[in-house]
């Protein structure tokens, strides 16, 4: 699932070579571009080339942020495994395998771009020390040992999506931390999976802006859980 706003410039550059790939590969899949309310025509160039390979569709959403299309693009899915995967694809998509059973046994697998096997690829060193400045508060605050909770790809069983996502309340760039959060208090196991990452210049994110916003966010979800806010249900939904 390709959450995907203002994407008409490079979304079919993805499209292409997820399916070339995944043409080679043993599995049932399809490709869902989550149209995040656009304002080009995103929605129209992944229906043009649907048009060449049925296995990839469009599903129309408001504007929320991608926090909220990436919601409800998993509950509308009834895939076995939930695959999240960025726009700009800027992790190469032979790794797609690296997340998939027999080489990955996890409710939750989340790309890593920190420890032993993973590559930076061309990230400025002052994006890449912001990052691990955020994911220190991050650990410290809301899910401890987890190295890189804001890596765009990311894998769920359909018991772990359906038991986490119903849950989820942040719609922007921050929503990754809820996910996480409610997977290991729904008791999920979360692995992180090292992959090769390359830095995009025209990332959407914008580094005080969206710093900012997600520090801020970050606390909200803090509180939230303090006041029990994510206790409802625990563990009823955990196969």
């Amino acid at each position: 699932m390709i959450p995907a706003y203002n994407e008409a410039a490079r979304i079919v550059a993805t499209l292409e070579q997820l399916s070339v790939y995944l043409r080679t590969r043993p599995w049932s899949w399809e490709i869902v571009v989550v149209d995040d309310g656009s304002t080009d025509r995103t929605a129209e160039v992944v229906e043009r080339f649907a048009r060449t390979e049925p296995r990839v569709r469009v599903q129309r959403e408001p504007h929320r942020g991608k926090g909220g299309a990436v919601r409800a693009g998993f509950l509308r899915s009834r895939a076995a495994y939930r695959f999240l995967c960025d726009a700009d694809l800027s992790m190469p998509a032979h790794e797609l395998e690296r997340f998939m059973p027999p080489m990955m046994q996890a409710d939750v697998a989340i790309g890593t771009r920190e420890g032993v096997g993973a590559r930076r690829i061309g990230e400025p060193f002052y994006r890449h020390l912001a990052g691990r400045a955020f994911n220190t508060l991050v650990r410290a605050l809301l899910v401890p040992g987890i190295r890189d909770t804001q890596c765009g790809f990311k894998m769920f069983t359909a018991a772990a999506a359906d038991a986490i996502f119903p849950y989820v309340t942040v719609s922007g760039w921050a929503f990754d931390l809820e996910v996480l959060y409610i997977a290991r208090l729904r008791g999920f196991e979360v692995r992180e999976v090292p992959v090769e990452w390359h830095f995009k210049p025209d990332s959407r994110v914008r580094m005080l802006r969206d710093s900012v916003g997600m520090v801020a966010e970050l606390l909200r979800i803090r509180a939230r859980a303090a006041r029990g806010a994510y206790d409802a249900d625990r563990g009823e939904r955990r196969p």
